[in-house]
This record gives C-alpha cells, structure tokens and sequence, in this order.
C-alpha cells in the first residue's frame, strides 16, 4: 500500500547544498571517466613503455580490482574517521596518482598508479553519497540530488572515450591522467569550503578480518568475471572464482556474528534495498555491456574514428542528463519500485530499437534508441541508488553507499563479461569467410572483428573477408541486444513487484 512521506519545511536544503551536489558530482564524473578514458590511449603507451602483454592487462584491470576491492571497508571507514575528511584525502591521494601516471617511465609504475588510483577512488565513491544522504532531508530534494549524482557515472563512463579521443589528437598518452589534476584541486578547495562533515554517531572498530575476506571475495571475482570476458584461461578463472566464493561465504558467516560488521547483512531482507541493489546491477550491466561493444561496432563497421564514436554515443548522457529534471516528480508520482520498474522497461525498449537500428542505414536511428536507454538507465539508476541510502539509517549511509557503488562494479564487469561471452559466440556462428579467404586471415576472423581488420589490412587483398566479419558482428550485436532486453525486462517485472512504491510528498 502506497504512504505519504512527512514534509520537513525546516529540512530543506538551500543554494550551498546544491553547489555542493554539483562539487561532489564532478568528482564522480571523472572517476567515472578514469575507468573508461584508458582503452584508447593503450596503443601509444605501449609504443611508449614497450610493457608485455600481461604488463598491458595489468594497466587496465589495477584501477578497477583496487576500487571494487576496498569499496566496502572505505565506505565503513568513512563512516568512522568522517565522510568529508577521508574525500579530501582521497582527492590529494587521486591527484598525486595521476602526475605519478602521467610521466610513469616504466609499465609497472604506471600499473602502481593505477592501483592508487582505485584505492584513492574507493575513498571518494562512498563519501560523495552518503554526504549527499546526510545533506538531504527532504526526500524529493534527495532524490533530485541522488539523480544528479547517479546521472554523474552514466555521463562520465559514456563521455571516457570521448574525452580520451580528444585529447590524444592533440597530446601524448599521459595527457588522459594529467587531465585529473586540475579537476582534484577544484574538488579540493569547494570541497574545503561546501561540504559538510558527517560520520556516525556511535562508530565501533573496523573488523580488519573482516576487511581482507571482502577484499579475497571480491577482486578474485572480478578477475574471474574479466578473465572469461578476455577469453582468458578457463582454469584459472575457475579458481579465483572458488576462491571469492569460499572468501565470500566466510565474509557472510562473520558478518552474521559479530557486533559490528562491516555489512549488516540484514539490510539484504529489506525489498527496498536488496531490490535496489539488484536493479542497479542489471541496469549497469547492459549500459557497459553496450557501451562497450557499441563502441567498436561504430569503429569497425560504420567507420567512425574514435573520436567521432565518442560522439556517437552522447546521445545516452544526453537521454541520462534529460531524465533528471522529471525523476523527484515520477518518484512522488509513481513511487520508488514502478518508477524503477519503468526506468528497466524502457532499457529494454531502447535496446530492441537498438538491434533494429543496426540492421538500417543511418545514424538517426541510433540517436532515438540510445536516447531512450539513456532515460531508462538514468531514471532507473538513480532511484534504485535512492532507494538503497533512504532505506538504512543515516549513520550507515557510508556502508550503505558502498554496497550499491559495488554493484555498480560487479555490473560493469558482469555487462562486458557476459553479454561480451555471447557476442564472441554468436560472432563466430554467423561468419561466413568467402572462398580463397588465407589461413592467417580465416584464423584471425575466428579470433575477432579487430584482428581480422589487423589481418585484412596486412594482407590487402581480404576486403571481401572483412566485409563477412562487418556483417557478423553486426548480426552477434542486434541478438545480444535482444538477450540483453529480455534480461532487463524480466528485471523490470521483478523490480516493479518486489522495490515498494512508496510516494514522496510534493
């Protein structure tokens, strides 16, 4: 049964929340950015720093395995030492990182950057929303605040190669990290004089067993999720994936038992927020898995240069940046659950117009249905992480902000792992090599559409071949948009039925 939220006239937030909103959203912009601006600039700093290839896989994967690793415990100890304190040191320590990166001399200084930057990052996610929940208390407002916030992560994974195509147009490799320092110090010097210092009124100690089983549970998952997504060792992926469940049945039992856990696991039995949490998951996983995928097929197949894809998919933070000015509005109207109900369904609508646009000439096609995604996504997104802070008390909003920022990552990999498991699959079944194709081309075809572009190019004579790899990608991306949109609607379904939809007043 639908309630109605009390009014807190005296509660309002005022201009300086509001600025603060704006401080706190930059940061997640470009944390957000940090994780997607890389790919692009691979290529010339391995001609850079000659790193191997496993020296390259390291270069990627350090920031996220460091950030999805410490989420939990930084979100707990912000909620101990203060929330605007650890930020701030977070943003020195995120800004240092990136000099440290930008002039790195050797591939495993630049993997420890990296690794920096995560931790760094893993002490600002968390602080940024449960500053948010403390400085809100006014539900609409929050949710407003919560929006923007939200919308923050979907423009700067989105706008991450944009940024990096630009820049390396005009600068060397390390000029993607460089960027950083100057985005730091505005966070640093608002953030001294905006934001407001919260942590919990009764903090307990920080169980540390507890901290390293979260860490054991969850960076083995993440590589196994990323190992597989790489077409990776299968048997090691196996094991790390024993290990972090092992670690993570052990983290769950001990946080059952002690006085002061780092999770109160029985958050997960409140509809509201173990609903939530799922919701956010399954939307970042078809954002990422789209977006990444989406990205070379403009490249590949339509012929766009990076930097002109980085533009082709702004119309989803164009579509996530339009969806805010109506999200306080749809909550109070429709309530938390079929608010993210709706948000999902039109994921799922999107991504079936998606797989028709890639059958169809033209780009105006794909402007309508990554509009629509980006609406879904970012109204979906951003109730769902409302959903999860309202539903915990506010000296817990720290712990509670880094279980949902850890879904988003466990989304993020899930997305690229999974749906890019099916499209490699349903690639090699729909590619049809014409006669007289040579060994080295027919071998690189079966690996991808990438190298088989490598290989054609070398070869110059395969156009014919690389033409059939065009049209088998193009086939594997419109079906794993159509398994993609079923998954997402059957969340919306879920999310509709299980998150309650309880109104806000006006």
């Amino acid at each position: 049964m639908s309630t109605t939220a009390p009014l807190e006239i005296d509660a309002r937030a005022g201009i300086r929340e509001w600025i603060a909103v704006g401080v706190l959203t930059i940061a997640i912009v470009l944390l957000a950015v940090d994780a997607t601006v890389l790919a692009l600039a691979i290529p010339a700093l391995t001609e850079a720093l000659n790193p191997s290839a496993t020296e390259v896989l390291w270069i990627g994967d350090a920031y996220s395995f460091a950030i999805a690793g410490l989420l939990v415990t930084m979100g707990n100890v912000a909620d101990r030492v203060g929330r605007k304190r650890l930020l701030l040191i977070g943003s020195v320590a995120f800004g240092l990182a990136s000099v440290i990166a930008a002039f790195a001399p050797t591939a495993g200084l630049l993997i420890a950057a990296r690794a920096l930057l995560g931790v760094a990052g893993a002490t600002i996610m968390p602080s940024t929303l449960a500053i948010i929940r403390d400085m809100f208390r006014v539900d609409r407002q929050r949710t407003l605040a919560i929006a923007v916030w939200s919308v923050g992560f979907t423009v700067g994974a989105a706008a991450g190669p944009l940024v990096g195509g630009a820049l390396l147009e005009h600068f060397w490799w390390g000029s993607v990290f460089l960027i950083n320092v100057p985005v730091m110090v505005v966070v640093l010097v608002l953030g001294i004089a905006l934001l407001p210092e919260s942590r919990s009124a009764n903090p307990g100690p920080i169980d540390v067993l507890s901290s390293v089983l979260s860490v054991v549970a969850i960076v083995p998952i993440v590589y196994a999720i990323k190992e597989v997504a790489k077409g990776g060792s299968v048997v090691s992926a196996l094991v790390a994936l024993a290990v972090g469940l092992a670690a993570g049945w052990a983290f769950v039992r001990r946080q059952r038992r002690i006085a002061v856990p780092l999770v109160d696991m029985e958050l997960f039995r409140v509809p509201a927020f173990s609903g939530a949490i799922a919701a956010n998951v399954v939307s970042v996983f078809a954002f990422s898995g789209l977006i990444f995928f989406f990205s070379q097929y403009l490249q590949l197949v339509r012929g766009f240069s990076p930097f002109e894809a980085g533009l082709g998919e702004l119309p989803l933070s164009i579509g996530s940046v339009l969806v805010v000015a109506f999200i306080a509005m749809t909550v109070a109207r429709f309530g938390q659950g079929r608010s993210i109900g709706g948000g999902l369904a039109a994921v799922a609508a999107g991504l079936v117009m998606l797989a028709i646009a890639e059958g169809l000439p033209g780009y105006v096609w794909f402007v309508v249905a990554l509009v629509v995604i980006g609406v879904g996504v970012g109204l979906a997104g951003a109730v769902a992480t409302d959903a999860v802070v309202a539903s915990v008390p506010r000296d817990r909003a720290g712990a509670a902000s880094s279980i949902s920022e850890m879904g988003y990552e466990l989304g993020v990999a899930l997305g690229i792992a999974v749906l890019g498991s099916l499209h490699s699959v349903m690639y090699r079944g729909a590619l049809e090599l014409p006669a007289g194709t040579t060994g080295a081309v027919a071998e690189a075809a079966g690996e991808s559409l990438p190298q088989l572009a490598r290989a054609a190019h070398l070869d110059g004579g395969s156009e014919a071949a690389l033409e059939a790899g065009r049209e088998a990608f193009t086939v594997a991306m419109q079906q794993t948009s159509l398994i993609a949109a079923v998954l997402v609607a059957v969340a919306a379904v879920i999310a509709w039925r299980v998150v309650p939809s309880t109104r806000q007043a006006c």
